[in-house]
Order: C-alpha cells, then sequence, then structure tokens
C-alpha cells in the first residue's frame, strides 16, 4: 500500500502528467507554502517583541525590584554612611529581630553607617518585626529584604558599600523548634553562615566580623559560671548543635582566610521589643489574659535558672566587641596574616530562678498568675545557665548594669503600651 509520501511525489519525475485535479492541488500547495512562511514570519515578529518586551520588563524590574536598582543602590550608600569621626559602616543581619534592631539603633545613634538585612520568616508574629523596622526606618535606617542564602544579594550588597564590618545576628533561634523543623536550623545557622563568610572573604577589603553564637553550646557542661575555655562538644539540642557548628567554621574561615572573627555566647536576653516564643513573654501574654502559664522544673523537682541579661547589656557587649573587633587580614580570598579569634560570654552572671522570674512579672502587671508546674521535658532545654564574663571585661570593659526587677519593669511598661493595655493591665477595649 503506497505510502502518503508516495501518493503526493511520483516516483518518476518528468513522466508525470498533471492534470486539472492536479493542478488544482499545486495551487492548493503553493497556497500553504504561502501561509506557513507567514506564520513564521508572525513567530518570528511575535517572538521578537515578546524578547524585546522581556528587556523592558527586566529593566523595570531592575529599578523597582526589592533589591537592585538605582534607587535601591541610594538608599544602601544613604543609609552606610558614617557621621562622626572614626565611625564604622556595618551590616546587620537580622536586623529586624530582637537583638538586631536595638545594636542597630545603637550604632546609628552614635553615628555609624548602618544597613540591615532580614528575610522576615514566619517563627514568630512577622508584624512586630515590621514594626521593629518602621522603628529604624524612622531612624534612617534602611533594612534590605532578602536572605542569607541568596549570594547575589549578599555580593551586591558588598559591591554598592565596602563595610568595616559585620554585626551577624540573623538566625533560627529556639531549642524547642528544632523538633518540629530542623531543616530551618541548618539552613539559616550553617547554610547561611557559610554563603555570608564566603562573601566577606571574597570582598576587598575584608570586613571584621562579629556574629551571635549562644550559651546553649554548654549544653550538658556542669561546671559554674560557664567559661569560654569549658567544654562545649556535648550539645542538648539541635539548636545549640548549629551554633556550636557555627564556632568552628568561623575558625576555619579565620585560619585559612584571615577574617577577623569574634563569637558571641548570649545568656538568655530579655527587654522591651523582644521575641514572643521566649518565657518571660509568654507568661507576661498568658498572666494579662487570665491563662495557666507552664512553669518547668528539672530533676528532683529542682527550679530552673537563667542568666537573664537585659537588652540595653547586650547591645554594650556588641558595641565593643565591634570597636574591639581588630582588623581582617586578607584581601580577596587570599590571607596575608593572622587575625583575631575571639569568643566571647556575654550574661548577667546573677542567675534567677523561672518562679521568682514570675513573682516578679506579677508585681509589675498587678496580676497573680495561674502557675502550672511541669517536669522538664527532654527536648534540649537545660536546668540552669550561669556566665562568667570576666574575658569580655578584660577586652572591652564589659559590664552589665541591669538586674532583673529592674529590666522586667521595662518590659512590662513597654508591652503594655505595644499591645494596648491601660495601666491596671487591663485590656481597653
Amino acid at each position: 500500500m503506497p505510502s502518503i509520501e508516495d501518493e503526493l511525489f511520483p516516483s518518476t519525475p518528468g513522466k508525470f502528467k498533471i492534470d486539472r485535479s492536479n493542478r488544482q492541488l499545486n495551487r492548493c500547495f503553493a497556497s500553504t507554502s504561502t501561509m506557513f512562511l507567514w506564520a513564521l514570519f508572525l513567530i518570528a515578529l511575535t517572538a521578537s517583541y515578546l524578547s524585546f518586551q522581556s528587556f523592558v520588563d527586566s529593566g523595570s524590574r531592575y529599578l523597582t525590584a526589592s533589591w537592585g536598582g538605582i534607587q535601591w543602590e541610594k538608599q544602601v550608600r544613604t543609609s552606610a554612611q558614617i557621621h562622626r569621626s572614626g565611625g564604622i559602616s556595618v551590616l546587620v543581619t537580622g536586623a529586624t529581630g530582637f537583638v538586631g534592631s536595638h545594636v542597630s539603633l545603637a550604632l546609628r545613634k552614635r553615628g555609624d553607617g548602618v544597613v540591615g538585612l532580614d528575610n522576615y520568616n514566619n517563627y514568630y508574629d512577622p508584624s512586630l518585626k515590621r514594626a521593629r523596622a518602621s522603628l529604624l526606618s524612622s531612624r534612617g535606617i534602611f533594612v534590605v529584604e532578602g536572605d542569607l542564602n541568596d549570594a547575589k544579594l549578599l555580593s551586591k550588597l558588598f559591591d554598592v558599600v565596602a563595610f568595616t564590618h559585620v554585626m551577624h545576628l540573623a538566625a533560627q533561634a529556639g531549642v524547642r523548634y528544632a523538633l518540629e523543623n530542623p531543616q530551618s536550623y541548618v539552613h539559616s545557622n550553617i547554610a547561611g553562615l557559610v554563603n555570608l563568610l564566603e562573601t566577606c572573604k571574597a570582598a576587598n577589603p575584608q570586613p571584621a566580623m562579629v556574629w551571635a553564637s549562644s550559651s546553649s553550646v554548654y549544653g550538658l557542661n556542669e561546671k559554674v559560671p560557664f567559661s569560654e575555655s569549658d567544654r562545649t562538644d556535648q550539645p542538648a539540642s539541635l539548636y545549640a548543635a548549629t551554633k556550636k557548628a557555627g564556632e568552628e567554621i568561623t575558625h576555619t574561615y579565620n585560619h585559612i582566610y584571615g577574617l577577623a572573627i569574634t563569637g558571641l555566647r548570649f545568656f538568655t536576653v530579655y527587654g522591651p521589643w523582644g521575641r514572643p516564643d521566649m518565657a518571660y513573654f509568654s507568661f507576661t501574654r498568658n498572666i494579662l489574659q487570665g491563662k495557666p502559664i507552664t512553669i518547668y522544673r528539672g530533676k528532683n523537682r529542682v527550679d530552673l535558672a537563667r542568666d537573664f541579661t537585659f537588652i540595653d547589656d547586650i547591645v554594650k557587649g556588641c558595641l565593643g566587641s565591634l570597636d574591639s573587633s581588630g582588623k581582617s587580614t586578607g584581601s580577596g580570598g587570599k590571607k596575608r596574616g593572622s587575625a583575631p579569634y575571639r569568643i566571647f560570654n556575654l550574661g548577667n552572671t546573677s542567675p534567677v530562678t523561672v518562679p521568682i522570674l514570675v513573682d516578679i512579672l506579677e508585681k509589675h502587671l498587678k496580676v497573680k498568675a495561674k502557675r502550672n508546674f511541669v517536669e522538664m521535658p527532654g527536648n534540649g532545654d537545660v536546668p540552669f545557665t550561669h556566665a562568667n564574663i570576666s574575658s569580655a571585661r578584660k577586652e572591652f570593659g564589659y559590664k552589665p548594669t541591669t538586674d532583673l526587677e529592674t529590666g522586667l519593669k521595662k518590659f512590662v511598661r513597654w508591652y503594655l503600651s505595644y499591645y494596648g493595655y491601660n495601666t491596671k493591665a487591663k485590656l481597653v477595649q
């Protein structure tokens, strides 16, 4: 049976007699060929238009994107401008976080250049972060919305501004949340940190870096108070493990690339604009709403104790670390000499039990708490923390000055104002 091709094209050219029907068929094919050529032309024209439109759209996006573009670069440069003699220019990651927002404001207040970076994740209510961002904006601090794992964004920031320092405070926080979403800790606390270090090592000049480790790295250590020379190879949580990994990773970049790096082990930071997942914050909310609060106890009904450190004292430690950080010695990723590598505890040195914390909250809220005591689950929490701060005191004069009574009073005043409570701790209707 002949194929379609056999029917359309004869096997013996030159001997095929064209009759009327064949002439009509020929005209048909001629017409079809013309239409085909027009179709190709239209397709090419359309493709050219779309290509041009894509180019225009790309340019438009470049000018109006969340990062990149002329206006964006102007905002970054303006925010990074130094307004004091001997000042520094700092990229603050996690700038709309609890510690990050306070550090950014303190740097700006004394005349340093500050550019923030934050991804506004939803680990806790992003509206609180947005409110902090508005506060930063009112002080002339520009916060770039982006992720640490965006290498192009970080590279662009360092192209626009030659930062002298990086204050790395962005992280996935919280001990218990690691049981629900362990990947987020690896993504932020390890992968994000490495990406930032890669950018810093390649920068020319290289900035000095100060970053937030955690007192959680002491893990199951029972020697008190905790000193920087104590064992930190027994983490009790994934969060602690990622922070310990961060200390090892930063040491490597210091050793190979000459980055000046300071790690800060924070001890239970609290205060105004704090994190809602922290115990003192959730206790305050539940007490005001008449809900019971859960207070964990250790073995043999021992009360948990924490070295609660007020945010203002932590900020002083952060600024002191930046000012004494020394200089990186590398250039374009190549080490030219040894650079400082330091780790400091930033705590209050006065541990307080959780029940006493609740007593103080009751006093300032003028409301009694409904206490529910529960044995501490195996979720990575430790029974106590206690900081030895002698190294930080010796290196840059770190000295905490706010006791828990005073600090909680300031926090409660902020909380009642921010969430719309009156002075009698009754919700305004």
